[in-house]
């Protein structure tokens, strides 16, 4: 059985999850434990009050950890790093194989983004991170960029394995139209253009308020932004400033939403700040975008602008560059045969390479031979 310690704070709201009458903390999901840990409900007060939460989950895992029972292997995922740490001790407390999961290179998008820029705190943290890199059992990376980053901190090759960021097909019917997700956002005969993903500091969605600005006039064009975080009420209050008549705030929803939501769009939106260390990383909702077979066009440079190249399955847009994504959201709108063919594409691509169904037997493969590791 798979046992997994977590907040029972949401990292995209801040909400607390509400746990049901006699569970004591700890619910069963399809099969999962999951055991939640107390933490102190500061996530998106500050940076330093963020920090703050981290550190607080990191003491109360452990002790979570800890009472969870006998245990083959324990798994640490970064970022936040403070988690790791917590996944190290109760490794060795238990004296059993640690798996680090690095699903983003921490602290070097902090740096990048202007989060961390205390030099003290920027040598203690890599600090960190090369402690744990190398006191783990084996690393596990999600983007081949991600394998070539943890190998020049000497890491060992052999002891690194990607398996990649990717989706399980079957969740999405690419002939699906989302007839009911167009009534609800009113939205029915509009070419709909949707961001699906959290709306922070890195997404820079300031940009893709820029592009729909400079389609206003277009009024068969509408952008649907699907999501929440820290920055949605900073971009709510620029989109009234702006007044455009063209963007919906559609607010969070669950991953048995997205298909229906990506169902009725025409055209999908992949975007991250121009910061050299986003060419590494393999977002997610790319991948989604490719399994509901839509059209993406994609902000974001590095390994993902390979894949989406690769598959023809969209268009890149240099990353900030508002006035060539409004252009290439608008010639799609114009050729709506182009974007059926390149979401056609995207969907076939990602079958083949990036099939969540693959990726689970390589990691149930990867858990039993670190597990048996001394």
């Amino acid at each position: 059985m798979f046992t997994v310690v977590a907040s029972p704070l949401s990292y995209m709201t801040g909400a607390q999850h509400v746990i049901e009458a006699g569970h004591d903390s700890e619910e069963q999901h399809e099969g999962i434990r999951v055991l939640r840990a107390p933490v102190a409900g500061t996530l998106h007060r500050s940076f330093i009050w963020r920090a703050v939460s981290f550190i607080s989950f990191m003491f109360s895992s452990i002790w979570t950890a800890l009472r969870a029972g006998p245990t083959d292997i324990v798994m640490g995922t970064t970022p936040p790093i403070f988690q790791a740490v917590s996944a190290w001790i109760v490794a060795a407390l238990r004296n059993r194989p640690l798996l680090l999961e690095v699903r983003d290179l921490w602290p070097e998008f902090a740096i990048g983004m202007g989060v961390l820029r205390n030099p003290l705190l920027i040598w203690l943290s890599r600090r960190l991170e090369n402690f744990l890199y190398r006191r783990a059992s084996h690393i596990l990376v999600n983007s081949p960029a991600y394998r070539d980053y943890v190998i020049t901190k000497g890491v060992p090759r052999n002891k690194v394995t990607l398996i990649c960021n990717g989706v399980n097909p079957d969740m999405f019917d690419p002939d699906a139209r989302g007839e009911s997700v167009r009534r609800k956002w009113n939205s029915q005969g509009s070419f709909v253009a949707t961001y699906a993903g959290a709306l922070g500091a890195a997404n820079d969605i300031a940009t893709l308020l820029r592009a729909a600005d400079r389609l206003r006039d277009h009024q068969e064009i509408r952008f649907i932004l699907v999501g929440d975080g820290k920055e949605k009420q900073n971009l709510e209050a620029q989109a009234r400033k702006m007044e455009l008549p063209n963007v919906i705030f559609a607010g969070a929803h669950s991953k048995s939403e997205m298909p229906g939501i990506l169902a009725a769009s025409d055209v999908c939106v992949a975007i991250l700040q121009n910061i050299p260390m986003f060419k590494t990383t393999y977002p997610n909702k790319v991948f989604d975008y490719m399994a509901a077979g839509r059209p993406i066009v994609l902000a974001i440079d590095g390994v993902i602008r390979d894949v989406i190249e690769k598959s023809g399955g969209g268009i890149f847009v240099p990353p900030g560059d508002d006035e060539t994504l409004a252009h290439s959201i608008l010639q799609l709108s114009i050729d709506r045969d182009k974007a059926a063919a390149m979401g056609a594409a995207a969907r076939r691509y990602v079958m083949k390479y990036f099939n969540r169904n693959d990726q689970a037997e390589q990691f149930a493969l990867l858990l039993g031979r670190v597990a048996a590791m001394p």
